[in-house]
C-alpha cells in the first residue's frame, strides 16, 4: 500500500500505514484507526505519548507478573492516553462526520480510496 510522505493527524503517513485524504484515519490490514488530533499543541501531544508509552510498558509488566489489577489498571491508563490524544472517544473533528474507527474500510465511505491503493 503506498500513500504520500509527510505528516497527518499526528501520525506519520506511510507506504506502511496510509492515511486517509482528510487525515482522521490510517490503515493496518484494512482496518480504519483513528488518528491523533492534529489540533494538540506539540507539548501536549509529547506528553500524553510519554504517558501511553509508560502505560503500555506498564500492561507488559504486569501481564509478564500475572497481575490482573496492575494490568487493568494500566490498560486504563493506556486508554486515557490515547483518548487524550483523541484516537478514542469524541471525535476530534467538528463538521458531524462519523467516527469509522476499527470499520473495514472497504465499509466505509473510504471504499473507493482504500481499493485504489495498490495492494501487497
Amino acid at each position: 500500500m503506498a500513500a504520500a510522505s509527510g505528516t497527518v493527524g499526528g501520525m506519520p503517513d506511510s507506504p506502511t500505514y496510509p492515511a486517509t485524504p482528510d487525515g482522521r484515519y490510517f490503515v493496518v490490514k484494512g482496518r480504519l484507526w483513528r488518528t491523533s488530533n492534529p489540533a494538540l499543541p506539540d507539548a501536549e501531544r509529547q506528553h500524553l505519548v510519554g504517558r501511553l508509552m509508560l502505560a503500555r510498558r506498564q500492561v507488559g509488566a504486569a501481564k509478564r507478573a500475572g497481575n490482573l489489577v496492575a494490568e487493568r489498571t494500566a490498560r486504563a491508563a493506556v486508554d486515557a492516553a490515547k483518548r487524550g490524544l483523541g484516537e478514542r472517544g469524541p471525535v476530534w473533528w467538528t463538521d458531524g462526520a462519523p467516527d469509522y474507527n476499527r470499520k473495514l474500510a472497504l465499509n466505509t465511505p473510504y471504499a473507493d480510496w482504500y481499493a485504489a491503493l495498490p495492494q501487497d
